[in-house]
């Protein structure tokens, strides 16, 4: 497995859309039963879409030995930073790859001026909670929402300007 250490972590080009999607794709499909058709097919995007993501804001890639291992995305929404499109592969998890990518986009947004983070995430996502939960973000008194009918609750963070 790989270490946190060992972790390449660098802003995303267009040429690595399609391991990006990848990525998404081999994150969320064990989940899919979970999710409504078009809640899953939102999370896990194409390339195109990866690209399109990529023209709203800021999108890293997590790599160890040039094997793209996990992604996060970001998009300036007032004063807050939204993440978005945070996966890593299965094989990866629990090896420090998400934290560095949330550290990323923590560090991002400082540097821009946002005050906090905000991301949604589903129920069923547990290992993901732990890991946002550890990082500092807690759920605001709001109930749920959703994705195209995919239960969905915000989480959100702090961060100095």
């Amino acid at each position: 497995m790989p270490t946190a250490t060992s972790l390449d972590i660098r802003l995303a080009g267009p040429e690595d859309a399609p391991a990006i999607a990848k990525v998404l794709s081999e994150s969320f499909v064990e989940f899919k039963s979970l999710y409504t058709d078009q809640g899953h097919a939102a999370t896990a995007i194409d390339a195109a879409q990866v690209l399109t993501r990529m023209r709203e804001g800021p999108v890293w890639i997590a790599l160890r030995e040039g094997v793209v291992l996990g992604t996060v995305a970001v998009a300036a929404r007032d004063d807050s930073a939204y993440v978005r499109g945070m996966a890593v592969l299965p094989a990866a998890r629990g090896s420090g790859v998400g934290a560095r990518l949330l550290h990323q986009v923590e560090n991002w947004a400082v540097a821009n001026g946002h005050s906090k983070l905000v991301l949604s995430t589903t129920p069923f996502l547990h290992s993901a909670i732990r890991l946002y939960e550890r990082s500092g973000f807690r759920r605001p008194d709001e109930g749920l929402h959703d994705l195209f009918g995919t239960p969905l609750f915000t989480m959100e963070k702090a961060v100095d300007k």
